[in-house]
């Protein structure tokens, strides 16, 4: 039986749409442009600030962030960047006394604003905060201790194979592969990814349903 479930965020609590279209907006490029190649590095496993720098070769991906937040356009989240199954799933795992964590590769002023949302979690952690990202295997051995459970009571549910569900199962973890954005969709037929995941997932409504068994 699962006793705690870690959801990464974006892409699985949070829709990227709106970090791609600031970002395109930053960068003076349309954004359907960003997000074509934001498909194009995702098709190739590559990592997705890569996307950025193929708008702008030779971008200093951190130097931009700090400018865009000293120019007051920064990150941002509203419950508009939620998934409409986020509000719903999470108070009903924990009314089955399942622990509920959040934790994914953000950066801490993302964590800042996740918790600024109320969000029904009994934690919220990004790996800015830890100073540690996945797939690293430190992220996963952070995962673990915030679980509070065995890894094999343990659920991580993510939707990109490289940073989810292949270094979570690694860790011994029991893993969910959530099939939402363009890596979940990208890769949910993949012989390896369903190999690896012991559940494929369409929503976070259907958690429920595996915590119960």
């Amino acid at each position: 039986m699962l006793e705690t479930i870690v959801l990464d965020i974006g892409e699985t609590i949070t829709r990227d749409d709106r970090y791609w279209a600031s970002w395109a907006d930053w960068l003076e490029i349309p954004r359907h442009t960003l997000s074509a190649l934001v498909g194009a590095v995702v098709a190739q496993g590559r990592d997705n600030a890569d996307a950025l720098r193929l708008a702008r070769p030779g971008c200093d991906v951190a130097a931009e962030y700090r400018a865009r937040e000293a120019a007051g356009r920064g990150e941002h989240l509203d419950e508009s960047d939620l998934y409409d199954d986020v509000r719903p799933a999470l108070p009903a795992l924990r009314e089955r006394g399942v622990r509920v964590v959040i934790a994914g590769n953000q950066t801490a002023r993302a964590g800042e604003l996740l918790r600024g949302l109320a969000l029904p979690a009994d934690l919220i952690v990004t790996s800015g905060e830890w100073g540690v990202a996945k797939p690293q295997p430190a992220f996963f051995a952070r995962v673990l201790e915030v679980a509070q459970a065995p890894a094999d009571r343990t659920l991580y549910v993510g939707d990109h194979p490289a940073n989810d569900v292949f270094p979570a199962k690694a860790a011994g973890l029991r893993v969910a592969h959530l099939r939402r954005g363009p890596w979940g969709y990208l890769w949910a037929d993949d012989a390896e990814v369903r190999a690896a995941a012991d559940w494929r997932i369409a929503s976070l409504s259907q958690l429920v349903t595996i915590a119960e068994d």
